[in-house]
């Protein structure tokens, strides 16, 4: 799937952007899927009204959150909650559905294990692919949060560092909607965190290991049109800005991991033995 001179700009840059890769009438059918899953969700079930928030972290002590690696879950915008109760109405509320719609959602499964994805993991040098983590990002218009500048393996943290992301746009991504920005080459840049549990497994907290921050100067935007797909190295810096226009920025992002690495048991997203992670098959 990827040629050589591919696979040499997802070296240099740690990111590769693929147009086309699925088409619109695929994207419109998830999102059309999507919208009959938020039907159906009653905000009272579990959950409360847990909001997402990448810059505070808050949600880090929060179960619904923390018990969602089996799951499907959503998630509020901090916008879309005041005083307990929902300003706008719960389509355009949420943001996002986590995390596990790749293997318990047939709709979910069927876009995320196919032929040309498995044979991109493998050109990437993957021994034993398995998907990880799956996320239906809503980025809602006029209220869709900031997506502070970090990179994947200081969440989903194998040893050595194996974690891709596969990012795919199901709208017009746009520098007005809230598109992805990346530094290009910033996967050779040390990781300054790592998100992991306590040592009682009952929070998750973020680790400090280099208190440097990421610099924001060399960042550059990502506007892809809905069925671009972005391969994003696991220790490439990205970032996505609040979304304060009048359109959503539907994404979904799958993680993937290499099964020959090690999962530490104290990662905040844990599978019980009953739903082990599986490759594309």
């Amino acid at each position: 799937m990827l040629s050589p001179e591919q696979l040499a700009t997802f070296e240099r840059d740690g990111f590769l952007v693929l147009s086309n890769f699925v088409s619109r009438e695929r994207c419109d059918e998830l999102k059309t899927h999507v919208e009959g899953l938020l039907d159906e969700i009653d905000p009272a079930d579990g959950a409360g009204l847990t909001v997402f928030d990448t810059s505070e972290q808050a949600h880090g002590d929060d179960e619904w959150f923390l018990d969602s690696g089996d799951k499907v879950r959503w998630f509020f915008e901090d916008g879309a909650v005041v005083n307990g109760a929902l300003t706008v109405p719960l389509r355009l509320a949420v943001n996002k559905l986590g995390h596990a719609m790749h293997d318990l959602d047939p709709a979910f499964e069927a876009f995320s294990r196919t032929p040309e994805l498995a044979a991109v993991a493998a050109d990437l040098g993957f021994g034993d692919p398995k998907l990880l983590q799956s996320m239906y990002i809503f980025k809602q218009p006029g209220i869709g949060g900031e997506v502070s500048l970090h990179c994947d393996h200081t969440f989903l943290w194998t040893e050595p560092q194996s974690v891709i992301g596969f990012w795919f746009a199901i709208e017009d991504a746009t520098q007005e909607n809230g598109c992805l920005w990346v530094h290009p080459g910033g996967h050779r840049i040390p990781v300054k965190s790592r998100y992991r549990m306590i040592p009682d497994l009952t929070e998750a907290r973020m680790q400090t290991l280099d208190p440097e921050p990421y610099s924001t100067d060399d960042l550059m935007p990502l506007e892809a049109d809905a069925g671009t797909l972005v391969l994003l190295h696991g220790t490439l810096p990205h970032w996505s800005a609040p979304n304060t226009s009048s359109r959503s920025r539907h994404a979904y992002t799958l993680h993937v991991i290499d099964g020959v690495a090690d999962y530490p048991a104290d990662n905040w997203l844990r599978r019980p033995p009953e739903l082990p992670l599986r490759g594309f098959a």
